[in-house]
């Protein structure tokens, strides 16, 4: 009787065994950029991409975490003394990955959870500078936020919830205001093309050490801003921004009203048979559940790739919004808009990297 049993126990351990045999293949397919974009320069590109999302079950609740959006002296204009995000904004995400794994095990997040699934409404305070959250249920203040009169500040956002558990905003708000853990544009434009050139041996950082001109021992990315991708440096090739000019790795700029650049994004694809760039950026000024690094599109008509991305025929399907609902508004509605504004942007190509990107090509 008992051999009976273990031979059956071991047949049942058998049979799941091969269901999750006979799985694994196809999900590891399904998974691999490969079976979408091939083996060339897209296929790197989204495995960059990749890289700056984890998978988590938080609250009972299975969530696609991105890497949030951080930039340096943003939100500290009100204040006497300002505060710095890990490593600037400009680590990889190998090593933000870390210390986001060290936030959402820490118990003050297990605190924060609980608090977001207690089953009533309540308004969120977050002190960005103090790294420190509080809450408030009373009634005044969710219903002055549910009319539209918000109260927060940069550095102390206002969030209302409805208690009923945590959603993947809530963890990205905690990662930015409480974990100050996240990636900024230029550093995660710099963290692709990296990945870009360690597919054909080239170390950015050393490739680029002369023009870049940071000290030993410092990191290439605090260096390697849109400022650099503006630059007149010889390792910057300016690219008429014709759409049939475009290439996978060109690096996208977006103007700032005095002249400068304030924004980069880089192209990931251009399918000239379907009218569809694809791109990828990280910014805050998103929809809610795009905060922090996502992709976008634009699409144009195949027959007319001669025109700029400045033509108003274009479709730019990214739209803008405030990085806390409530806050001001961007000023732009969408990237199109804001890739217009102020002149028009620029789009930049690395020279360091165009051997490798043709070899993958």
């Amino acid at each position: 009787m008992v051999y009976r049993f273990k031979f059956h126990l071991a047949a049942l351990f058998f049979a799941i065994a091969q269901i999750c045999s006979s799985q694994t293949d196809p999900l590891t397919a399904f998974s691999d950029p490969a079976s979408i974009w091939g083996n060339g320069i897209e296929r790197v590109i989204e495995e960059a991409f990749r890289q700056c999302f984890i998978t988590r079950i938080i609250d009972g609740r299975i969530m696609n975490i991105r890497l949030p959006f951080v930039q340096d002296n943003e939100r500290d204009i009100l204040l006497e003394t300002g505060w710095n995000f890990f490593e600037g904004g400009k680590a990889p995400p190998q090593v933000l990955w870390q210390v986001i794994e060290e936030n959402l095990n820490s118990r003050d997040f297990n605190e924060y959870i609980a608090a977001l699934s207690s089953g009533r409404e309540k308004v969120f305070i977050f002190d960005i500078a103090q790294k420190r959250w509080s809450v408030s249920d009373d009634l005044f203040d969710i219903a002055r936020m549910k009319a539209g009169s918000y109260r927060g500040l940069p550095h102390r956002p206002y969030v209302l919830t409805s208690g009923r558990g945590a959603l993947e905003s809530d963890i990205y708000n905690y990662l930015y205001s409480i974990g100050h853990v996240g990636i900024d544009c230029s550093g995660f434009v710099w963290f692709v093309l990296c990945y870009i050139g360690q597919q054909g041996g080239v170390d950015l950082g050393v490739t680029l050490a002369p023009v870049l001109g940071f000290p030993r021992g410092a990191n290439p990315a605090r260096f390697a801003g849109t400022a650099f991708f503006n630059s007149t440096s010889s390792q910057i090739i300016s690219v008429n921004d014709e759409i049939r000019n475009l290439r996978p790795g060109d690096i996208i700029l977006f103007r700032n009203d005095d002249g400068g650049m304030a924004h980069s994004a880089i192209i990931q694809s251009v399918d000239f048979t379907r009218g569809i760039i694809r791109y990828l950026q990280c910014t805050d000024e998103a929809p809610l559940l795009e905060r922090g690094v996502h992709e976008s599109f634009i699409y144009f008509n195949p027959a007319n790739a001669g025109i700029s991305l400045t033509d108003r025929s274009l479709q730019w399907t990214q739209k803008r919004f405030a990085p806390f609902p409530g806050e001001k508004d961007s000023p732009f509605s969408d990237d199109g808009e804001r890739y217009r504004a102020y002149g028009g942007g620029r789009v930049v190509r690395l020279r360091a990297l165009v051997p490798v990107i043709e070899r993958l090509r």
